[in-house]
This record gives structure tokens, sequence and C-alpha cells, in this order.
């Protein structure tokens, strides 16, 4: 029996929420350097990055078997986004305007990369 493909819109959606997981990865470095070397909860805080950048390469290996890896490798540029939302929620950091405009310029180079690809298959 053949298998149903997803829609490409859910293998985007999908690929975001695991970019959105992987770049967690960042506060956990980052709460770990506040640590004291090999201290419990700088054992704690990096196992938490190893175990989450294991999950996304296996999670980003599937992903990559359904979309074309063009698409793919541009939507990973949301990474940057969601280090600003972090720094902003976690660590008080300031959003700066040429940091939203950065954001805004990531964004708009993701969706021309993404309409391109589903015109060309459309």
């Amino acid at each position: 029996m053949k298998r149903k493909r997803m829609p490409m819109g859910r293998y985007l959606a999908v690929l975001h929420i695991i970019l959105m997981a992987y770049s967690l990865f960042g506060i956990f470095s980052k709460f770990a350097s506040h640590e004291n070397f090999l201290s419990a909860r700088f054992i704690l805080f990096y196992g938490v990055v190893v175990l989450n950048l294991g999950i996304y390469a296996i999670c980003w290996q599937q992903i990559i078997k359904h979309m074309p890896l063009m698409v793919a490798f541009a939507n990973k540029a949301v990474t940057v986004v969601w280090g600003i939302v972090w720094g902003w929620l976690f660590f008080g950091e300031t959003v700066t305007v040429p940091k939203i405009i950065g954001a805004i310029i990531i964004i708009g180079g993701i969706l021309l990369v993404v309409t391109e690809k589903e015109e060309e298959n459309g």
C-alpha cells in the first residue's frame, strides 16, 4: 500500500517547530556558561544541549527526505530570529531596530525561496 504524502506546508510547519527547538540549545549553553565547570548544573545544561542536538539531527534527516534541501536550508536561517526572541525572553536583551530589520530580511528571504519553489512545482 502506497503511503500518502503530507503537503509541503505541513513539512514546513514541522521544520519550523524543529528549528525552534534547535535554537533552544543556545539558551542552555548560556545557562551552562554561568555554572562552575563540571558542576551538576553545568552537566545538566550541557546534557540538554547534547540531547537537543541529537534529536534535531535525527529530525533534520527525516525532514530533508521530504522537501528540497535548498528550501530546508533557507528556512534554517529562522534560528537567528528565534535567537532574538530567546535573548529578549530569557536574558532581557534589548530588541533594537536593526535586529527587527534583520529578522524581517531573513523572513522575507525565506518566503522568497519557499514561494519560488512552490511556483516551480505548481
